[in-house]
Formats: C-alpha cells, sequence, structure tokens
C-alpha cells in the first residue's frame, strides 16, 4: 500500500462548507479500483488547514485510475475551489517500522 499526502489550506471561513462536501465526495473516491482507504485530520496549529492521507495499492490507482475517472471531476468540482493554495501531493512508500 502506497498513501497519498495533502496538505490542504481551505479558504477563510469556509471549513463547514469543506466538510460537508468531502462527505459528499468520500464515495466517489472509495469506489475507485485501489483504494483503500481516506484519512482527514484538522489541524490544530491552524484554522482551515487539513491533512489529507489516502491509502492505495498503488500510485498508478491514483494517478492513472482516479485521476483520469469521470468521478475525480465530480471530486474537483465538489472540493477544489475551496484550497488556496492548490494543495500538491506526495506519495510514500512502505512502513519501515510502526
Amino acid at each position: 500500500m502506497i498513501i497519498e499526502q495533502a496538505l490542504l489550506q481551505v479558504k477563510a471561513g469556509q471549513s463547514d462548507q469543506f466538510v460537508a462536501a468531502m462527505e459528499k465526495a468520500k464515495p466517489l473516491i472509495a469506489a475507485q479500483p485501489g483504494f483503500q482507504s481516506i484519512e482527514v485530520r484538522a489541524s490544530l496549529d491552524g484554522p482551515d488547514q487539513y491533512l489529507l492521507l489516502v491509502g492505495w495499492d498503488s500510485v498508478e490507482s491514483h494517478r492513472d485510475g482516479f485521476r483520469k475517472s469521470p468521478e475525480y471531476a465530480q471530486w474537483r468540482a465538489l472540493l477544489h475551489d475551496f484550497y488556496d493554495p492548490m494543495p500538491s501531493v506526495t506519495y510514500f512508500g512502505e512502513t519501515i517500522f510502526s
């Protein structure tokens, strides 16, 4: 399993709407081949900041599967207007230790 990680900075004052939109968007990503898990955590250090962690079978499941799917267009329409700046995605591989 790989982890997709993104730090999401939501526009000031739009956190409640973002959380509601994320709840609507979750089934879109969860139905994708290769999807394993999703976690969104609110920052304790600043308002309107979230950590997105998505587990995938492979980088290709996300990049070549979900991002090229019709569901991604819906995901983007629901969520991308909340971000400022647009987040970048980083992929992490196997667990070294836990």
